[in-house]
């Protein structure tokens, strides 16, 4: 397989590198080039920048108002996006339920939602992982009762991220049994401004606030609000999470912030000599290079060769094992090569510091990535039973 741009796909990056350079401001960059998160408000001012130049969605069919760029484009925007360190579109709009609609919606559905997630009118966020239900999702526990035109519904949603500031949910909720754990699963899209929902953050030990408990009591939820069959919701999630996890690889992210790390080295001494001068760093910075390197291969090899996902469903496995694992080294070395000022607390919320204080909770968000879109050891056990049989 010849993994070589085209010179179209060449100009095409170029096209990309030029508009970024031209719209996206300063200040944003630098919140993420330092290791500080994106905040809602810049990820819905870059959403609408992008929109307009119809790369919001760029796997859309452009009737729904997406590019309908060929996958090779796709994978040139996003990691043009990371390596220039702008926001991405918000993933549980476009790249989650956007997908899933697209697919198992109906023709009302896709024209109320698709727009509103565009626009971002409408703020999805992501209902699967409960209480003793993460990893193992066919052990969900929250119902969805039907009762004429409404379902109820009871239950507790943990880990949802971006839950205080989303307006909706798309959710897994169990409206029956069947002979399989994943049988009598629902997918159902829930107003969280609803009667019976409440929101409870959690700070996590970055001292920040990005996942949440949700919580239903009673909560009565339109039937049109079902996406797919009734008892089939697990073909959405599962479609959805096949989705997410060849997407969780993030090369362009790892290049970034490889290159953050060689630029940190360059600037911070230890005794009369920089970092960078120092064997056993330049070494390791170029063992990590050639791991994102082998990734980025894997990742298009996933991509290009639709055979690859049919014959072998680990595949996608292997990108999200290996892609959360890169990251996690990444921002450890990050992390070290900052020192004692990655050890400064920073209002990530406020003015951009001009150090790399917030290095350290990039080092603490990332120990997540091993276990959100899947736990490592869940993609081993994928990995062994699309191996061994």
């Amino acid at each position: 397989m010849d993994l070589r741009l085209t010179p179209s796909q060449l100009a095409f990056r170029d096209e990309v590198r030029a508009f970024i350079a031209a719209r996206l401001p300063a200040t944003m960059r630098e919140r993420l080039r330092r290791g500080m998160r994106a905040r809602m408000e810049d990820m819905a001012a870059w959403h609408q920048v992008l929109n307009e130049r119809g790369w919001v969605a760029p796997h859309w069919p452009p009737e729904y108002g997406g590019a309908g760029l060929g996958i090779a484009e796709r994978v040139i925007l996003t990691d043009e996006l990371y390596r220039a360190c702008a926001p991405q579109p918000l993933i549980t709009n476009i790249g989650m339920l956007g997908t899933v609609l697209l697919r198992y919606g109906t023709a009302a559905q896709k024209s109320y939602f698709l727009p509103k997630l565009l626009s971002m009118e409408t703020i999805f966020c992501q209902g699967f992982s409960e209480p003793n239900a993460g990893s193992d999702l066919t052990s969900l526990k929250t119902r969805a009762v039907r009762e004429g035109g409404h379902y109820v519904v009871d239950g507790q949603k943990i880990w949802t991220s971006h839950a205080h500031d989303a307006n909706w949910m798309f959710a897994l909720v169990r409206t029956g049994q069947g002979e399989r754990k994943q049988d009598g699963i629902s997918f159902l899209l829930i107003d969280l401004r609803s009667p019976g929902v409440s929101v409870r953050p959690i700070r996590t030990m970055d001292g920040y606030r990005t996942v949440n408990e949700v919580f239903f009591d009673g909560t009565r939820v339109p039937a049109e609000n079902l996406v797919g069959e009734e008892g089939r919701g697990w073909d959405c999630a599962r479609y959805l999470l096949n989705s997410e996890r060849s997407s969780v690889a993030n090369v362009g992210l790892c290049w970034e912030r490889l290159s953050c790390a060689r630029e940190l080295a360059t600037t911070v001494r230890q005794g009369k000599r920089y970092l960078i001068d120092d064997p056993s760093l330049r070494a390791e910075l170029a063992r990590l290079g050639a791991e994102i390197r082998a990734l980025e291969l894997t990742n298009w090899r996933f991509l290009l060769d639709p055979d690859i996902a049919r014959t072998n469903p680990g595949f996608a496995s292997v990108l999200k094992l290996k892609g959360s694992e890169t990251m996690q080294a990444l921002t450890t070395l990050i992390a070290r090569i900052a020192g004692p000022a990655g050890l400064e607390r920073h209002d990530l919320d406020t003015a951009v510091p001009d150090t790399m204080g917030a290095a350290l909770w990039g080092y603490f968000f990332y120990r997540a990535a091993t276990i959100f879109g899947g736990s490592s050891e869940v993609q081993k056990d994928i990995l062994a039973k699309a191996t061994l049989g």
